[in-house]
């Protein structure tokens, strides 16, 4: 059949290009669309200082491990398209570039309609490799602004000369808002935070990485079946930190003696001013209090094991909110130009017309394997693990997703009678 494909894979980042790896290994005929061009979400969505905040070791694409001469750093922004588009030159995946997958449909008879910018194509399997983080997500109370104020969601930051003269206000404080913040605070900008509820992590503790101690204690191998959390996880906001200048903690507290204003959520907008909910000292409490269970945690697996590590002093807040703190923010009297929202993606999936999300519009799955035959999810936050959605874990999945997709080419291949034969003979 023409434009007939074994199997399609949606999406050409590190996961989809993960997938086209495990296939080629296995000799199963496959082609990628890549609505854009390889490692788009690195080159249009992150700002220019950004850089990793788990060390390069952890890059481990399947094939392609880091090589480079600093495993303990953290590579950067256009570092890390170096590092995929080399992954890709190295095995030369069957990619096309710049076409969007505009609808997905199974027939009756199990064969997949891939409905393309390009044209239509029809499949046997496929694989869904965009991750979850589709769409910028945006309150509707950013309209309530005044029209002078610059909006500007996280993904489209680039520097602090891109903003104009004057204050800004970031509204987040996950990954992005707390490194955002920093890069404006560094660059001497006058910065207003609004925090959340996001916890923080050490960088280094007790003389080794924390993401080393971590893996060290398994917990890159915790299978989200297996998490105390089990799915909620995935709904969790990840710890605040950085790789910035070869790897720091970011404690707010810190920035707000150096002269960043912190401010609790975002509660109401009435003309040029805000309000802030009374939860900063809350806030800053909790991030700090999972700081600290991450390094007691730690501490218990160095004693346990008897290992020889250097000891730390206790963690001591800096710098603590005044409790009568004014709610009110002026925008005309604090001088604020620019308001960042570092509130996240949502997801979009609506071009794929099959019944198989759960009630929140979430893929539903098992390690990536659907309940439609033949349809898959490569990329996700917490597929399986916390490396899933990450250079860290992605072969692990991308490699059993592989061996699933191997299996049932074999089976499609064959017929009815063979396989029972084969049962009956227990071969």
């Amino acid at each position: 059949m023409a434009n007939h494909y074994p199997v399609v894979i949606v999406g050409g980042g590190q996961a989809g290009l993960s997938m086209s790896y495990c296939l080629k290994e296995k000799g199963v005929d496959h082609i990628i669309f890549e609505k854009n061009q390889i490692a788009n979400a690195w080159r249009s969505q992150r700002w220019d200082s950004f850089c990793l905040v788990t060390p390069n070791w952890q890059c481990q694409l399947p094939g392609y491990a880091y090589q480079g001469n600093d495993p303990e750093g953290f590579i950067k922004r256009d570092e890390i398209v170096q590092y995929i588009e080399s992954y890709a030159s190295s095995f030369n995946p069957p990619i096309k570039e710049g076409v969007e997958v505009l609808n997905l449909r199974r027939s009756d008879r199990g064969i997949f309609t891939v409905t393309t910018s390009s044209g239509e194509y029809t499949a046997d399997q496929v694989v869904v490799a965009i991750g979850a983080y589709h769409q910028p997500k945006i309150p509707k109370i950013a309209e309530r602004l005044p029209d002078g104020i610059l909006q500007v969601h996280s993904s489209k930051y680039k520097n602090p000369e891109s903003l104009p003269d004057g204050a800004v206000l970031v509204i987040g404080t996950g990954q992005s808002g707390c490194q955002i913040a920093e890069d404006l605070h560094l660059a001497e900008r006058k910065v207003h935070l609004s925090v959340g509820s996001a916890p923080r992590s050490p960088r280094r503790y007790r003389g080794k990485d924390a993401v080393e101690w971590l893996d060290m204690m398994g917990y890159y191998e915790l299978s989200i079946d297996r998490h105390p959390q089990k799915e909620k996880v995935r709904n969790k906001a990840n710890h605040y930190l950085t790789g910035r200048d070869g790897g720091r903690e970011i404690d707010l507290r810190r920035f707000a003696l150096e002269g960043m204003e912190l401010h609790g959520r975002l509660k109401s907008i009435s003309s040029n001013k805000l309000e802030f909910l009374n939860d900063l000292k809350q806030n800053l409490d909790g991030a700090d209090a999972v700081y600290e269970s991450i390094k007691k945690t730690i501490d218990n697996f160095i004693e346990t094991n008897q290992i020889a590590a250097p000891t730390e002093p206790p963690y001591y807040p800096v710098w603590q909110p005044a409790g009568d703190a004014d709610p009110m923010l002026d925008l005309d009297i604090a001088n604020i130009t620019t308001v960042i929202w570092c509130t996240g993606f949502q997801s979009d999936f609506s071009w794929l017309e099959i019944p198989v999300f759960d009630g929140k519009g979430y893929p539903a799955h098992d390690r990536g394997v659907t309940e439609v035959r033949g349809l898959y999810f490569l990329g996700l936050p917490w597929l399986y693990t916390w490396g899933s959605g990450r250079f860290s874990g992605i072969a692990r999945d991308a490699a059993y997703l592989a061996d699933y997709i191997m299996a049932r080419s074999k089976v499609a291949h064959t017929s009815d009678w063979t396989v029972v034969n084969e049962f009956l003979l227990g071969s």
